[in-house]
């Protein structure tokens, strides 16, 4: 009798592992190769840090630049405050009562030894009434009690050769001619060089 064939036996089913266990060990992936960089980025990231370092310096000279231009206008004002103050000095002098006085005694005015006045309520005139005389007693040119130095060698409008002290003018400086103080900077006087 012969033995009966041997059936094939099913394969056997293995448990899949659950989620609880850890898996056991298993093949490292190969690494991927690195790429090399690409040249076209390099060149972008040297073209920027130059365009970093060329913006600023070109903000850096703009700025020195202003600040030279700000001490030069600093220093300009200075000086036309100062030819101001000069300028204002002057008008002064010329505006002054003495000055006034010996120009309206140049021009031929007198001054009434006995004043008259109108008085503008009602028309009436107090006072002598009388012309002056042709001379007059206070003399404007040469018997000032104090002298005005801001006009000492201010010429007389109708005798340009004349001052207000009686001597003969000298040459009148002007704006421009006049000499301005030294400028002062941090404490200690410079030199203005041109």
């Amino acid at each position: 009798m012969s033995a009966p064939l041997a059936t094939p036996l099913a394969p056997r089913a293995v448990p899949a592992p659950s989620r609880r266990e850890r898996p056991g060990l298993r093949a490292v992936e190969v690494p991927a190769r690195r790429r090399r960089p690409r040249l076209l980025y390099g060149l972008v990231a040297v073209a920027g840090a130059l365009a970093i370092v060329g913006t600023q310096m070109v903000l850096s000279v703009m700025t020195t630049q202003s600040s030279y231009e700000l001490a030069q206008l600093t220093s300009q004002q200075r000086q036309l405050t100062w030819q101001k103050q000069i300028l204002g000095d002057q008008v002064t002098g010329l505006s002054s009562p003495q000055y006034l006085a010996a120009n309206a005694a140049a021009l031929g005015m007198v001054v009434d030894e006995s004043p008259s006045y109108l008085r503008l309520s009602d028309g009436a005139i107090l006072g002598a009434g009388k012309p002056a005389k042709g001379t007059s007693s206070v003399d404007p040119l040469r018997r000032g009690g104090v002298a005005n130095k801001l006009i000492a060698g201010t010429p007389l409008v109708t005798e340009p050769g004349a001052t207000i002290n009686g001597s003969t003018a000298t040459k009148s400086t002007s704006a421009t001619e006049s000499v301005t103080p030294v400028p002062v900077t941090d404490g200690l006087p410079t030199v203005r060089t041109r």
